[in-house]
């Protein structure tokens, strides 16, 4: 290599070398900021959520605009670059980041805007989940979105998306209506059910595969800004009942009630009495966006004598927020989740048994109920298809870098995970590892992957977009 030259790995072309005059074409034809290693703002730029999942880009470029997005696309198809891009970097699989190329990070697109008249608001590609909320809570407006205010919109969004107003609203993209983005070939389009209809269908649900998304726009509803929401929890010695009680609570409770089980270690939190700390607990997350909670909760609420019951009126945005602390940046993440339609004898048994071996501290096992409006969607609105989910269900591991039982805590994860496949109807692709194969994002879609794949050879023939659960193009 030239003095003042980087070097960008690529996966299929080897490795391309860029002279600084590239370097300063790159930047003056993109009009972004061009960070490199050591450059003040790179730490920050290139820290994702999951830490097992770190990867180090070359170059990392901070576009502020989708004309600028177009230049950089340009850019890399012309060198063949490897090319990511980060939005929230939120993602457990990691593919924010391009091992050795070039990262899109769109955190100077934030812009926020609604509009009360069409009932929408148009969210640039930057912007974290509790940024909108912020906005849209203003005039206890909500967007479909999901369940950790930290989440990047754009990943969410474009792998699915679910929260807590999918059982009354659908999928996150249920509710989409609109995207600009900008595709391989570098053009600026825009893309809804009229205008560019087949490249929207696979943009809800196929991921980053299909170009960069610069700003969305999706519909608002009226939630909040105050609704019931909370935790309530027992000791592991009463999981039977608990659930039971789940599984009564989830099979006739209105759409307006979502709620989230969950089995793990009590964590060492405030709100916790202290003896409990580090034993088993077995805990009931609901948020409740109606007026009848109090009788909706009475399931729950008879089990009595619980551990802790946080359930109480709340602004919408602080429910939302309420889980961030379980989800720390820089953590080690592994997932194995799936989506079952409905809550057998049989899978309690073992979900159960895979629950209550957990082996760190900060891992969970969890039953996320969906049911409701995404059942009666059509089944080929958008790639996300699983219009057959009842909940998504799982387990989530996290610990420390530093902890040396990390291979421990992945084994308890895949074994737990083994025993509850067979119930699975499809899994969710936002919730997929670095580890998982071809086939498994395949699973994903189902039907809809060959589809997807036919979208992908017309937008992306070339496959530039591969830093992702990849769709390869057809042919």
């Amino acid at each position: 290599m030239t003095p003042g030259s980087i070097e960008i790995a690529g996966i299929d072309v080897g490795s391309v070398t860029l002279s600084e005059d590239e370097v300063e074409a790159l930047v003056s034809g993109t009009g972004g900021r061009l960070l490199r290693p050591g450059d003040e703002g790179w730490d920050e730029a290139v820290l994702i959520w999951n830490a097992m999942a770190a990867k180090q880009p070359a170059v990392i470029l901070q576009p502020t605009s989708a004309d600028e997005v177009a230049s950089a696309v340009r850019f890399a198809a012309e060198h063949r670059l490897l090319l990511s891009v980060k939005g929230g970097g939120h993602n457990i699989a990691g593919t924010s980041m391009a091992p050795g190329g070039v990262t899109l990070d769109m955190s100077r697109m934030r812009e926020v805007t609604v509009d009360l008249d069409a009932r929408q608001v148009h969210v640039g590609a930057g912007c974290k989940l509790g940024e909108v909320d912020a906005e849209t809570q203003k005039h206890g407006l909500a967007a479909v979105l999901g369940f950790v205010s930290e989440t990047g919109v754009a990943g969410l969004t474009l792998g699915g998306g679910f929260g807590y107003l999918t059982r009354r609203y659908g999928w996150t993209v249920d509710a989409l209506d609109e995207v600009e983005i900008v595709t391989a070939d570098g053009q600026v389009r825009r893309a809804s059910r009229d205008e560019n209809a087949d490249l929207f269908w696979a943009l809800r649900g196929g991921g980053g595969n299909f170009g960069v998304v610069t700003r969305f726009t999706f519909e608002l509803f009226d939630v909040g800004p105050m609704v019931t929401g909370g935790l309530i929890a027992w000791g592991a010695e009463r999981v039977d009942d608990v659930l039971a009680a789940y599984r009564t609570l989830t099979e006739s409770a209105p759409r307006e009630l979502t709620a989230v089980l969950t089995i793990r270690l009590a964590p060492p939190a405030p709100f916790l009495p202290t003896e409990w700390h580090g034993r088993p607990i077995v805990g009931v997350v609901v948020c409740h966006t109606g007026t009848d909670a109090p009788a909706d909760l009475t399931v729950l609420r008879d089990l009595g004598s619980p551990i802790v019951d946080l359930i109480v009126e709340k602004p919408y945005a602080a429910q939302q927020a309420m889980l961030d602390a379980t989800q720390p940046k820089g953590m080690n993440y592994y997932w194995k989740t799936e989506f079952i339609p409905r809550i057998s004898e049989e899978f309690l048994a073992s979900f159960k048994a895979g629950a209550l071996k957990v082996t760190s501290p900060m891992s969970q096992s969890i039953m996320f109920h969906l049911a409701g409006a995404l059942n009666e969607r059509s089944r080929d609105d958008g790639a996300m298809g699983n219009r057959d989910a009842g909940y998504v269900t799982g387990f989530a591991g996290s610990w420390p870098p530093a902890d040396p039982r990390g291979g421990e805590h992945v084994a308890w994860v895949r074994e737990s995970w083994s025993a509850i496949r067979s119930f699975s109807t499809g899994n969710y692709v936002n919730f997929q590892v670095a580890d998982d194969d071809p086939t498994r994002t395949a699973e994903a879609y189902g039907r809809n992957f060959e589809r997807l794949q036919r979208v992908k050879a017309a937008y992306d023939p070339d496959n530039l977009f591969r830093v992702n659960r990849n769709v390869v193009p057809a042919g």
